[in-house]
Order: C-alpha cells, then sequence, then structure tokens
C-alpha cells in the first residue's frame, strides 16, 4: 500500500527565494512529502542550502534542523538578519568564526585574488575537489565560498556561504557585505599570488632589490612565502578604480 503523502506550507523570505522555483517566490505555497522527514531535509530538498538559512518558524515557534514535520504545519524560512537582533536559541547559524578566514571553491579564483589584497586569509586551488574543501574548511576553522549548491548543502560543512553574484568585484562586496569585512580590510598585507604574509623592505634588503629589478621606488615589499615583489605603480591605482566601483575601498 502507498504510503500517504503530507503536506506542508511554506515561505521563504528575501534572498533564499533566489533558490527557488521562479513560482515559489516571494509567496506561499504548498510542499507535499512522505514520511516525518526533518525541516532540514525539506528545506533543501526544495533547493535552498543549510548554510544560508538562519531562523526557521513552524507554526510561529522557532526550531532547528533537527525538527520533524508531520504535515499541516505552516514553515517559514529566513535568511541572515541584517538589522534585528534575534536570541542566541533562535539562530540556526553557527557562531562567525573570531577571524574571518576562507577557502574557496574552484571557480573563484579572481576573488581569491582580490580577497588576499584586502588582507584576508584566502586559500585557493583549481585542483581542490569537494571532499578537500569541506576538510579543508572543518580542520582549520575557514568559511567555504562557493556557487555550488550541493556543495553547500553537504551535511558536514558548519560555515559555508553561496556567491550570488558571478562578476567577481560584485562577489568580493557581497562577501564584505554578509561577513562585515570593511573595518577589518588590511590592503597589501597578503600575496595575491600564494596568501603569503607581505613585509615592507627596508635599507639593504630594499636596495639590493632595487638593483635585481631596476625599480626605483621608495616603497618595496616582498612576500614572505614565494618572494614576490611589489611596489607601487599604476597597475594598484586601476586595482583601487576598479574596486570602488563596487563601494570597496583598499
Amino acid at each position: 500500500m502507498a504510503s500517504l503523502l503530507r503536506q506542508c506550507e511554506f515561505r521563504f523570505y528575501e534572498e533564499l527565494c533566489d533558490f527557488l522555483a521562479p513560482e515559489r517566490r516571494k509567496r506561499s505555497f504548498v510542499h507535499a512529502f512522505d514520511g516525518t522527514p526533518t525541516v532540514k531535509d525539506r528545506i533543501e530538498s526544495l533547493g535552498v542550502p543549510h548554510t544560508e538559512v538562519d531562523l526557521i518558524l513552524v507554526d510561529g515557534a522557532p526550531v532547528g534542523f533537527a525538527h520533524r514535520l508531520h504535515g499541516g504545519e505552516r514553515v517559514a524560512v529566513y535568511p541572515m538578519f541584517e538589522r534585528f537582533e534575534l536570541g542566541d536559541a533562535c539562530r540556526l547559524r553557527p557562531k562567525p568564526l573570531r577571524e574571518p578566514r576562507f577557502v574557496l571553491d574552484v571557480h573563484l579564483g579572481r576573488l581569491a585574488a582580490y580577497l588576499r589584497l584586502l588582507g584576508f586569509d584566502t586559500l585557493y586551488r583549481n585542483d581542490y575537489d569537494d571532499d578537500e574543501l569541506l576538510a579543508i574548511s572543518r580542520a582549520q576553522r575557514r568559511t567555504l565560498l562557493s556557487r555550488d549548491k550541493g556543495l553547500l548543502k553537504r551535511s558536514a560543512l558548519t560555515h559555508g556561504a553561496f556567491l550570488h553574484a558571478t562578476d567577481p568585484r560584485r562577489q568580493l562586496r557581497e562577501v564584505c557585505d554578509r561577513f562585515q569585512l570593511d573595518a577589518r580590510i588590511a590592503p597589501f598585507t597578503r600575496c595575491a599570488r600564494c596568501n603569503g604574509r607581505v613585509e615592507l623592505l627596508h635599507d639593504d634588503a630594499a636596495d639590493r632589490l632595487r638593483e635585481q629589478t631596476g625599480c626605483r621606488h621608495d616603497s618595496m615589499s616582498q612576500c614572505s612565502a614565494c618572494n614576490q615583489v611589489y611596489w607601487p605603480g599604476s597597475h594598484l591605482d586601476r586595482l583601487r578604480q576598479r574596486l570602488a566601483e563596487v563601494g570597496v575601498t583598499p
């Protein structure tokens, strides 16, 4: 005998609607299911990764991801609140990491360079597989940034964020807004190539590099990991201009 389908009424708010089919956005809709699944299971079956959800109300009461649905409930699902204070008991996302550190999916190389140039500890390689990304995120307590909804639905992931934008500069603005990074920007303190620390050179070390490179700038810096050399120039002016167009001021 076939199992009896149950139904709930769902309503998703704000940017969570971007994950839904167009006919389900900004409105309540009925969702049918078998058995008594967790509310997390049903939310992700509708296309919304758990990393994007910060509050779930079932019949007006806050619940956790493990809450089971039995049919007949009204479920409201909210993203991170930027303007409202919620009690700790309501929040579903883990507390923000003390220091913003990131690991990026393989398609986000330009974003990785921008984050590093702003001084943020950012791991990236174009050959990471999904299991490596998850392992790095958990072991090193790094937030995983991705546009892969399937990856962000992995139950092992605790700190992750979906990027809605496709342009790297707009992705940077999105990350800065979501993690409130503007006050933490320390421009040109990390190497865009390898993520190492960039240090200002003085005296003899700077003189030797000037001789090797033919550069005559007073200010010279070098990555402590890969030895890449940096100095002020028109390329930095162009970078500042490009980032300023999306409201980021290095």
